[in-house]
């Protein structure tokens, strides 16, 4: 759940803080919960909305840089799955291609090939037609073949 929001963000305490409130928000709605589908499918919904939600705010307001102290302390376990990724240099690769690619590609691209949704999922989640998620999902696969060979 962490990476997901981290994929989608870009910004660890964001990912992090988006992480509680996601599970606070299930917990306290649990009794909406249908079981229609696994609550770890439903968990994951709740993450990816709070996300593209959180992320679509964050571009409204200027980003204050600041120094985090923290960044170079003992880790904690937390991020570590992104940090073994990237130590590969065709991960190292990729995932700066999905970072150059337009916003609705990147979170496509990610939600599709990264976090395993359909296209109806998908559909649902970014609130667009089908038609409009595979023309989406099919250009951003092509733009991020473009990158792939310019890097």
């Amino acid at each position: 759940m962490y990476n997901t929001s981290l994929r989608i963000v870009k910004h660890e305490a964001e990912a992090e803080d988006i992480m509680q409130e996601s599970f606070l928000n299930a917990f306290t709605k649990l009794d909406s919960w249908q079981g229609t589908s696994t609550f770890g499918a439903w968990l994951k919904k709740i993450v990816v909305n709070k996300s593209i939600n959180t992320y679509n705010k964050s571009l409204k307001y200027q980003e204050v840089s600041y120094t985090d102290q923290l960044k170079y302390a003992e880790d904690d376990g937390i991020g570590i799955d992104r940090e073994a990724e990237e130590q590969n240099p065709k991960v190292r690769k990729l995932l700066k291609a999905m970072d150059e690619l337009k916003e609705n590609y990147r979170i496509a691209l990610t939600l599709h090939l990264i976090e395993g949704y359909d296209h109806e999922d998908i559909c649902e989640i970014l609130n667009i037609s089908y038609a409009n998620c595979r023309t989406t999902i099919s250009r951003a696969k092509e733009s991020l073949r473009k990158k792939m060979e310019a890097l």
